[in-house]
């Protein structure tokens, strides 16, 4: 695969265990449990890893701090939420983060549904949160890459905004790069004009390759400002040392989601959004789309990027995610359980194959 595209695996940062069948151990929220996942993948040869937000979760930003402080080249893809954050609050934490680690800040903007309440804030309907979300966006940018910002909009203000300490450009990288996801009208508006990288769940190739065009086609029509927009894939990727070892464990762990002894599967579960609808109408095409594609386990519980996974040897699963970088993908968010031993597993057989 190319160059140019970046590896990151996933953490679950959840006070449960047991998330998306992972082994339910003592410990498993832990500083040093995390810790050990975060070092593993940089000597496994990834790039860093998302780490998942929502309320009744611990706090992503400071888990993403105290890992990056235990790190050397952990690159942490930071989920947040506006209406969580402030702009200029979100703004200052990364630009300090990012000069504390030497450029080592992501950031993933989420506009799903979440427990606003409990936080104090609310929401409107979704042309609401969107016009929200690209405030937001519009306005981080400009703290990042501005001084003395002034900016008044339905949402959010600020007055004479110097954001300290200054981000330090590396190269091309002027900021961290703000990923973002949506399948709605009104998110892929959002993602046209203000996101750096746009996440897709794992869809078959047709769907991606539509939403690809369309997102492209949406750029040019609003006259978007900011380099060409990037795009990523957030799946679950079940790697065997053969394809039979593979599909046997593949539909194990779906026997067991369907008999209810798998654990939490389901972290998307406020609304079914577009875009997780999109993925749990695929059940209806076949069990198995493309290649090696599984949609039998949103049947059955599965969320999110746990509602298809692709499945094979390292060699099928390497085969696959080309097809996708061949349609614009570069960003690659990859994961399976159990964690520890898959960050390992897939970093020794799956990323050598991708970069070669």
């Amino acid at each position: 695969m190319g160059s140019n595209s970046e590896y990151l695996w996933y953490i679950p940062n959840d006070v449960k265990a047991g998330h998306r069948g992972d082994a339910s151990v003592e410990g498993h929220g832990s500083l040093d449990a995390l810790t050990a996942q975060a070092r593993a993948l940089e000597d496994h040869g990834w790039k860093g890893a998302l780490i998942g937000t929502g309320w009744g979760r611990p706090d992503t930003f400071t888990v993403a701090t105290a890992l990056v402080a235990r790190t050397t080249t952990f690159e942490p893809l930071i989920a947040i939420r506006p209406g969580y954050w402030k702009p200029a609050n979100l703004a200052s934490s990364a630009a300090t983060l990012d000069r504390l680690s030497g450029g080592r800040v992501r950031i993933n903007v989420v506009s799903g549904l979440d427990g606003l309440a409990a936080y104090g804030d609310v929401e409107g309907d979704q042309a609401q949160r969107y016009a929200r979300t690209k405030e937001f966006m519009r306005l981080v940018r400009r703290l990042w890459t501005e001084e003395d910002v002034t900016f008044s909009g339905d949402h959010f203000q600020v007055t004479g905004s110097t954001v300290e300490p200054r981000l330090q450009a590396r190269g091309d990288r002027l900021h961290p790069k703000l990923y973002f996801g949506g399948a709605s009208e009104a998110a892929e508006r959002v993602a046209a004009t203000e996101a750096d990288v746009q996440l897709f769940w794992g869809e078959p190739l047709d769907g991606v390759r539509e939403r690809i065009e369309r997102l492209r086609a949406l750029g040019k029509a609003l006259d978007r400002d900011l380099p060409p927009l990037e795009f990523g894939l957030r799946i679950t990727t079940l790697v065997r040392d053969t394809t039979e070892e593979a599909w046997a464990d593949a539909e194990a762990k779906v026997a067991r989601m369907a008999d209810g002894k798998a654990g939490s599967w389901h972290d998307h579960g406020h609304a079914v959004a577009v875009g997780q609808q999109r993925l749990l109408d695929l059940a209806a095409r076949g069990d198995v789309l493309d290649d090696n594609l599984y949609a039998a386990p949103g049947k059955f519980g599965g969320g999110g990027a746990g509602t298809t996974w692709l499945v094979g040897s390292a060699e099928d699963v390497a085969r696959s995610l080309r097809k996708y970088e061949a349609l614009g993908i570069t960003h690659f968010v990859l994961s399976d359980t159990p964690y520890m031993t898959e960050i390992k597993r897939q970093g020794d057989q799956l990323l050598p194959l991708l970069r070669s």
